[in-house]
Protein backbone atom coordinates (compact mmCIF):
# COMPACT_ATOMS: atom_id res chain seq x y z
CA UNK A 1 0.00 0.00 0.00
CA UNK A 2 1.24 3.43 -0.54
CA UNK A 3 1.71 5.72 2.41
CA UNK A 4 -0.78 8.30 1.49
CA UNK A 5 -3.69 5.48 0.44
CA UNK A 6 -4.79 2.69 3.04
CA UNK A 7 -6.58 0.63 -0.03
CA UNK A 8 -4.47 -2.52 -1.35
CA UNK A 9 -3.39 -2.09 -4.74
CA UNK A 10 -5.81 -3.59 -7.12
CA UNK A 11 -3.35 -6.50 -7.62
CA UNK A 12 -3.08 -7.22 -3.74
CA UNK A 13 -7.00 -6.44 -3.40
CA UNK A 14 -7.69 -9.71 -6.28
CA UNK A 15 -4.71 -12.16 -4.63
CA UNK A 16 -6.94 -11.66 -1.36
CA UNK A 17 -9.63 -12.64 -2.76
CA UNK A 18 -7.80 -15.34 -4.55
CA UNK A 19 -6.68 -16.48 -1.16
CA UNK A 20 -10.08 -16.04 0.54
CA UNK A 21 -11.61 -18.18 -2.50
CA UNK A 22 -8.51 -21.07 -1.66
CA UNK A 23 -10.68 -21.72 1.94
CA UNK A 24 -13.48 -23.31 -0.02
CA UNK A 25 -10.83 -25.99 -1.08
CA UNK A 26 -11.49 -29.56 -0.29
CA UNK A 27 -8.22 -30.88 -1.28
CA UNK A 28 -6.59 -32.20 1.68
CA UNK A 29 -2.63 -32.15 0.23
CA UNK A 30 -2.98 -28.20 -1.37
CA UNK A 31 -5.85 -25.57 -0.84
CA UNK A 32 -5.60 -23.69 -4.58
CA UNK A 33 -7.68 -20.35 -5.26
CA UNK A 34 -7.91 -18.59 -8.38
CA UNK A 35 -9.91 -15.65 -9.93
CA UNK A 36 -10.48 -14.02 -13.72
CA UNK A 37 -10.61 -10.54 -13.70
CA UNK A 38 -10.78 -8.45 -16.39
CA UNK A 39 -11.14 -4.72 -16.53
CA UNK A 40 -10.68 -4.70 -12.46
CA UNK A 41 -14.21 -7.09 -12.48
CA UNK A 42 -13.90 -10.48 -10.56
CA UNK A 43 -15.69 -12.61 -13.74
CA UNK A 44 -14.95 -16.62 -12.31
CA UNK A 45 -13.61 -17.71 -9.48
CA UNK A 46 -12.50 -21.53 -8.66
CA UNK A 47 -11.26 -23.77 -6.12
CA UNK A 48 -9.35 -26.91 -6.17
CA UNK A 49 -11.89 -29.76 -5.30
CA UNK A 50 -13.74 -32.65 -6.80
CA UNK A 51 -16.43 -31.77 -9.59
CA UNK A 52 -20.26 -31.36 -8.71
CA UNK A 53 -21.91 -34.15 -7.41
CA UNK A 54 -18.74 -36.16 -6.69
CA UNK A 55 -17.54 -37.15 -2.87
CA UNK A 56 -14.33 -34.38 -2.60
CA UNK A 57 -11.15 -36.13 -1.29
CA UNK A 58 -12.17 -35.21 2.76
CA UNK A 59 -15.38 -37.88 2.95
CA UNK A 60 -13.03 -40.22 0.54
CA UNK A 61 -9.50 -40.11 1.17
CA UNK A 62 -6.58 -38.56 -1.55
CA UNK A 63 -5.54 -41.11 -4.03
CA UNK A 64 -2.27 -39.13 -4.44
CA UNK A 65 -1.31 -39.46 -1.26
CA UNK A 66 -2.54 -43.25 -0.72
CA UNK A 67 -0.32 -43.57 -3.93
CA UNK A 68 2.91 -41.37 -3.04
CA UNK A 69 2.22 -39.41 -6.14
CA UNK A 70 4.68 -36.43 -5.36
CA UNK A 71 3.36 -32.97 -6.22
CA UNK A 72 3.62 -31.88 -9.82
CA UNK A 73 3.27 -35.61 -11.36
CA UNK A 74 1.10 -37.71 -12.82
CA UNK A 75 -2.33 -35.02 -12.32
CA UNK A 76 -4.79 -37.08 -13.66
CA UNK A 77 -4.88 -39.60 -10.85
CA UNK A 78 -6.71 -37.22 -8.70
CA UNK A 79 -10.88 -36.57 -8.07
CA UNK A 80 -10.16 -32.86 -7.95
CA UNK A 81 -10.32 -30.24 -10.77
CA UNK A 82 -7.72 -27.33 -10.23
CA UNK A 83 -8.81 -23.79 -8.98
CA UNK A 84 -7.23 -22.29 -12.50
CA UNK A 85 -9.85 -25.17 -14.49
CA UNK A 86 -12.99 -24.55 -12.52
CA UNK A 87 -12.70 -20.85 -12.77
CA UNK A 88 -11.71 -21.22 -16.68
CA UNK A 89 -14.76 -23.61 -16.36
CA UNK A 90 -17.44 -21.72 -14.51
CA UNK A 91 -16.48 -18.97 -16.48
CA UNK A 92 -17.55 -21.04 -19.70
CA UNK A 93 -20.72 -22.16 -18.07
CA UNK A 94 -22.15 -19.04 -17.58
CA UNK A 95 -20.83 -17.92 -21.27
CA UNK A 96 -18.40 -15.30 -20.18
CA UNK A 97 -15.11 -14.26 -22.22
CA UNK A 98 -11.85 -14.68 -21.11
CA UNK A 99 -10.06 -12.75 -23.99
CA UNK A 100 -7.59 -10.27 -22.35
CA UNK A 101 -8.13 -11.41 -18.79
CA UNK A 102 -5.81 -11.91 -16.26
CA UNK A 103 -5.88 -14.65 -13.54
CA UNK A 104 -4.98 -14.47 -9.75
CA UNK A 105 -4.06 -17.77 -8.84
CA UNK A 106 -2.30 -18.62 -5.19
CA UNK A 107 0.26 -21.14 -6.95
CA UNK A 108 1.42 -21.32 -10.28
CA UNK A 109 -0.38 -23.24 -12.52
CA UNK A 110 0.40 -26.26 -13.31
CA UNK A 111 1.24 -27.56 -17.03
CA UNK A 112 -2.11 -29.01 -17.56
CA UNK A 113 -3.71 -25.11 -16.21
CA UNK A 114 -1.00 -23.77 -18.28
CA UNK A 115 -2.50 -24.99 -21.30
CA UNK A 116 -6.14 -24.02 -20.67
CA UNK A 117 -5.22 -20.45 -19.33
CA UNK A 118 -3.52 -20.17 -23.13
CA UNK A 119 -6.52 -20.99 -25.05
CA UNK A 120 -8.48 -19.53 -23.14
CA UNK A 121 -7.62 -16.03 -24.08
CA UNK A 122 -6.19 -15.13 -20.76
CA UNK A 123 -3.28 -13.05 -21.38
CA UNK A 124 -1.70 -12.12 -17.70
CA UNK A 125 -1.13 -14.36 -14.77
CA UNK A 126 -0.72 -13.72 -11.12
CA UNK A 127 0.27 -15.53 -8.98
CA UNK A 128 2.23 -16.00 -5.03
CA UNK A 129 3.84 -19.37 -4.54
CA UNK A 130 5.27 -21.58 -6.73
CA UNK A 131 4.86 -24.98 -8.30
CA UNK A 132 6.95 -28.33 -9.22
CA UNK A 133 6.20 -28.27 -12.82
CA UNK A 134 8.50 -26.76 -15.16
CA UNK A 135 6.74 -27.62 -17.96
CA UNK A 136 4.41 -25.23 -17.37
CA UNK A 137 6.81 -22.10 -16.96
CA UNK A 138 7.95 -23.26 -20.71
CA UNK A 139 4.74 -23.50 -21.58
CA UNK A 140 3.39 -20.05 -20.48
CA UNK A 141 6.40 -18.35 -21.80
CA UNK A 142 6.04 -19.87 -25.01
CA UNK A 143 2.16 -18.93 -25.07
CA UNK A 144 2.99 -15.29 -24.55
CA UNK A 145 1.62 -15.09 -21.51
CA UNK A 146 2.61 -12.56 -18.82
CA UNK A 147 3.42 -14.19 -15.03
CA UNK A 148 4.10 -11.98 -12.60
CA UNK A 149 5.11 -13.20 -8.86
CA UNK A 150 3.48 -11.15 -6.15
CA UNK A 151 5.39 -13.04 -3.73
CA UNK A 152 4.15 -14.37 0.05
CA UNK A 153 2.91 -11.76 2.63
CA UNK A 154 3.99 -12.88 6.37
CA UNK A 155 1.87 -13.82 8.84
CA UNK A 156 -0.35 -11.41 10.29
CA UNK A 157 0.76 -8.88 7.28
CA UNK A 158 -1.51 -6.78 5.74
CA UNK A 159 -2.20 -6.19 1.75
Amino acid sequence: MAPDDPRPSWEDYFMDIAMLVAKRSTCLRRSVGAIIVKDKRVLSTGYNGAPTGVRHCAEVGCIREKLNIESGKMHELCRGIHAEQNAIIQAAYHGVSLKGASVFCTNLPCSICAKMIINSGIDKIYYRSGYADELSKDMLQEGHIEVIHLGTKKQGEDS
